[in-house]
């Protein structure tokens, strides 16, 4: 293999590489647009996390006992 050769491998590589990281990001946003939809998720809460983090402050999601428990058994 010369060098013209190799140089060219490395392109398409990189651009398919690239494509393929532009649809994982496509992709991810969909997923947090979705599930913000759907109401599994509310994103809004979360991006309040960096002005809010001092210890007297409400936490962002109530953990029930019983999901308590369950993760508590999962690790």
């Amino acid at each position: 293999m010369d060098m013209e050769t190799i140089r060219e491998l490395q392109a398409y590589g990189y651009f398919f590489f690239t494509v393929f990281l532009v649809l994982i990001l496509y992709g991810y946003v969909y997923h947090l647009y979705k599930s913000e939809k759907i109401g599994r998720r509310n994103y809004e809460k979360y991006a309040d996390i960096a002005l809010n983090d001092d210890i007297t402050d409400a936490p962002v999601e109530k953990i029930e006992p019983i999901e308590e428990q369950k993760q508590k058994e999962e690790q």
